[in-house]
């Protein structure tokens, strides 16, 4: 069971409406860039969590970088409805966007590497400690002709883990 109870999630604002100052078009690559540096600070902070073994503190940002992420597809989405009137006003903005966007999937594929590694590593030990289990489960018998025999499903215990920290 869930220790935690469920929060429930934040409702998602709908797009905004298409920009049509300058003005407007500065607010939207700030709240994107504003979005971005808060998202990257979660990320960096679970990463570093991760690498230091310490998951169960890394699980509890879960929220807030779920709520940075909603946040982020918006601000996205509403730059896409934007691109158009951002290149005729201001391609240097987008420029600028492009470039923070660029740091902001750097820094994305560094926590999925880092999250990948642990997930192996975590993965690899449980699969070691089941073939221990199993090696010591498994009797040392041989057949009449001298082969070793072949343990029965009797001798094959399963592995349980729980999944709760």
């Amino acid at each position: 069971m869930n220790q935690h109870p469920q929060a429930k999630p934040a409702p998602v604002p709908a797009p905004a409406r298409a920009i049509s100052t300058p003005a407007e078009a500065r607010k939207l690559a700030e709240e994107l860039m504003d979005v971005m540096s808060a998202l990257l600070g979660i990320i960096e902070r679970e990463t570093e969590l991760v690498r230091a073994g310490n998951v169960r503190e890394a699980i509890r940002l879960e929220e807030q970088k779920g709520e940075l992420s909603r946040r982020y597809m918006l601000a996205v989405e509403n730059l896409k409805n934007a691109q158009k009137y951002l290149a005729q006003v201001s391609p240097e903005l987008l420029t600028t966007l492009r470039r923070h966007h660029d740091t902001f999937r750097a820094m994305l594929q560094i926590n999925l590497t880092v999250l990948a590694t642990a997930h192996a590593v975590s993965e690899g030990i449980v699969r070691g400690v089941n073939a221990e289990i199993q090696r010591k489960n498994i009797p040392n018998t041989y057949t009449a002709s001298g082969k070793r025999a072949a343990p029965g499903p009797r001798n094959i215990t399963p592995l349980s883990v729980s999944r709760s920290l």
